[in-house]
This record gives structure tokens, sequence and C-alpha cells, in this order.
């Protein structure tokens, strides 16, 4: 079963420990940010900037309220972009077999011509202009084979983030989702079947990011470039 994420936004502080501990232990240099009206920085997600927490204002009941979303690679059980990689170069994006966790390689400089919505459905991949190298989360696979948490759950003061075996994170989002409902009628959890990190919100997801779920999963069939550009199927829907 491998392992998974659950993470629980009504505990999000927007703190922003994860996006920072992310770049603390893989080593990933600034992003030079701007005031572009918004706390949320950098603007979006880029080749060396895995973690992202967006925030996003809402105005509920005459009053403002802060969406908060800490967004990264969802891992998914069934990858699309190890389906779309593999037309390219086999070695691109690997699985590791103990966590789950959907790698990408140097061999990723071998997909061209896409882009990271068409590669992933919650539009996730970035690459290096450069060098042509895709990036991502790789769930700090290296630190959970040595027995550690992932940096960024490692770092959550909230209990916002959990991670662990997939059946006990899924035992404990369905517990945290009966106990949301309470006090948030609209409470969910996104695309749970499909992948390995996933969130309970209190709010419809389009809310926090129109990258948050994916609608109706995602393929369970691989997909080549040829299907994709004589337009018979595609990579995914999106809600």
């Amino acid at each position: 079963m491998g392992k998974s994420f659950f993470i629980d936004l009504t505990r999000c502080t927007a703190c922003r420990g994860c996006q920072v501990a992310c770049k603390q232990w893989k080593k990933l240099p600034a992003t030079e940010t701007q005031n572009w009206g918004s706390h949320q920085n950098p603007v979006d997600l880029n080749f060396v900037t895995y973690k992202l927490v967006r925030f996003n204002e809402l105005e509920d009941k005459g009053g403002l309220q802060w969406l908060f979303f800490p967004d990264q690679c969802r891992h998914c059980v069934e990858p699309p972009c190890k389906m779309m990689a593999d037309s390219y170069d086999e070695r691109a994006v690997i699985k590791d077999e103990l966590t789950g966790a959907v790698i990408y390689t140097q061999f990723t400089k071998a997909i061209e011509g896409m882009t990271g919505e068409e590669l992933c459905p919650y539009n996730i991949p970035r690459m290096d202009e450069k060098s042509g190298v895709w990036s991502k989360c790789d769930m700090c696979y290296d630190r959970v084979h040595n027995g550690l948490m992932p940096a960024c759950v490692q770092s959550c003061p909230t209990g916002a983030m959990n991670f662990g075996d997939r059946e006990e994170m899924i035992e404990l989002a369905n517990k945290r989702l009966e106990e949301a409902k309470k006090r948030y009628p609209e409470a969910a959890l996104g695309n749970v079947d499909d992948v390995r990190v996933f969130f309970l919100f209190q709010k419809k997801p389009d809310l926090y990011h129109k990258w948050a779920v994916a609608e109706a999963g995602i393929p369970s069939a691989p997909l080549t470039r040829r299907s994709l550009l004589a337009g018979l199927g595609a990579p995914f829907r999106r809600a």
C-alpha cells in the first residue's frame, strides 16, 4: 500500500514552516519574491520550489476568511505524468517501491512539447528552462527510507500535516472528516482513492485553488503522445 500524506486544512495556519523546511532539506535556492497583492510568495510553484502555501481571501457571511492550501505533488497511485513520460524515456519518472513516491530523474529532459498542465491533473511539475529537466516533490523518500518523516511534516506545528502508512492515513482522514463536518457542513476529502497526498477541505475545493482536486480521478490506462496529439483522449479531467 505504501505511504500517504493526510493534510487537514482546518488546522493549517499558513505558518509556511513546511514550505521553508522543504527548501532547507532539499538545499534549494531561494526564489526572488515581490509584492503582488497577496501574502502568498512566490507567486507559483517553480523548478526550485516544490511546496507552496497558497492564500485565498474569501468573503463569507459579510466577513473575510482566509483559506490556506499547502500545494505539492499528489504522488498519484497511477501517475499520469509517468504514463506520459514513459513514451519519451522510461527512465524519466520512476516509482519508489517502498513508499509509492513518484520521482523525477534527470531523464525528464527527454520530455518535450509538454506543459505541467498536460503532464499532471494538478498542474504540479515545473521545467528548468536552461536544462529542460523537470522537478517536483519526491516525498522526501530519502528521509522516509531512513525512518524519518518528510521535512514538511516534521515542521508542522499544528498537526495539519500527517504522514504514515496509507491505510492509517485514510483512517485518520475519515475520522477528522467526521469531526470537521460538525463545524463545517461542506467539509470533504479530495481524491483519496487516486492520490497519496490528500486533503481535508472545510469549503469547496475550488475555493482554495483551481487545481486542488481532479474530476473523476485519473486514468487507469496509459496514454501515449500519439493518442494525445490525435485528440483520442485527455491525460486527465479537472473540476
